[in-house]
């Protein structure tokens, strides 16, 4: 089985996998990027898995059904374009003989969910919309500090070889942000290098995995002394993970 991130529009990815007969992609809001892919390899589209409602998720669906072999999938209580299978936390699908596992994790939408393909010969794969990025989480559109707390709590406790398939290259401007709130982290300094040079090769810094987003993510780290220290600095009245995250948040809405 092969992922590929299919880039599209300024900073998306569009995530694909295939067995070099049929794919199934998540999130594409663009066609033609993934059409141009199916084309390319020569495959079948087997099923679309939609993580949240944004058009940039969701604005190619429609436009796929024609190639659309099987069914596309999204999150019950949001506005995914119809037909759609819904789904919930708990609930399983299985594509190309492919398991995959479903999390609520709202927060950036707040009927946001994330797909978790427990690979058997590699490692696991977690594709999780705008709810985690690397370095960074998504914006709090419709959902609350305390909601987006728990998502992430919820990508934490996944192995740490799991692959974080986000769906924007955000990695440096987070990794900067990162590094206002956690100057210290060796890390997060180290990994911004191997960014930087990624980026200046034309390749992707991502998928990342859960294992080094525990070590720079400053979402992640919401209990290390020097992040508190950082949203107190921002909110005198930080004083637990949520309040931590949440002054994270509102200071990286406005950080340039």
């Amino acid at each position: 089985m092969t992922l590929l991130a299919l880039p599209a529009f300024a900073d998306n990815y569009i995530w694909m996998l295939h067995d070099g007969k049929q794919a199934v992609v998540v999130d594409p809001g663009d066609a033609a990027p993934v059409e141009r892919a199916l084309d390319g390899l020569d495959l079948a589209l087997a099923a679309i898995l939609v993580t949240h409602h944004h058009a940039d998720h969701v604005g190619g669906v429609d436009a796929l059904r024609p190639r659309l072999k099987g069914p596309v999938y999204g999150p019950a209580t949001e506005r995914i374009p119809k037909p759609f299978v819904p789904l919930h936390e708990g609930d399983a699908i299985e594509v190309l003989g492919l398991r995959f596992g479903v999390l609520d994790v709202p927060g950036h939408t707040a009927g946001h969910i994330a797909y978790v393909q427990q690979g058997v010969a590699r490692a696991p794969l977690l594709f999780c919309g705008d709810t985690l990025f690397s370095a960074g989480c998504g914006r709090l559109f419709e959902g609350t500090a305390a909601q987006m707390s728990a998502s992430l709590a919820k990508f934490a406790a996944l192995p740490a070889d799991t692959q974080v398939c986000c769906t924007h290259e955000y990695t440096l401007s987070n990794l900067r942000f990162a590094a206002a709130v956690e100057p210290g982290n060796a890390a997060r300094a180290a990994h911004e290098l191997r960014c930087k040079a990624l980026r200046e090769e034309g390749r992707f810094t991502l998928p990342s995995s859960i294992g080094l987003e525990l070590q720079i993510n400053p979402f992640l780290r919401c209990r290390e002394p020097e992040v508190v220290a950082s949203a107190r600095a921002q909110d005198a009245s930080v004083h637990d993970d949520i309040s931590v995250l949440a002054a994270l948040r509102e200071w990286k809405n406005r950080y340039r």
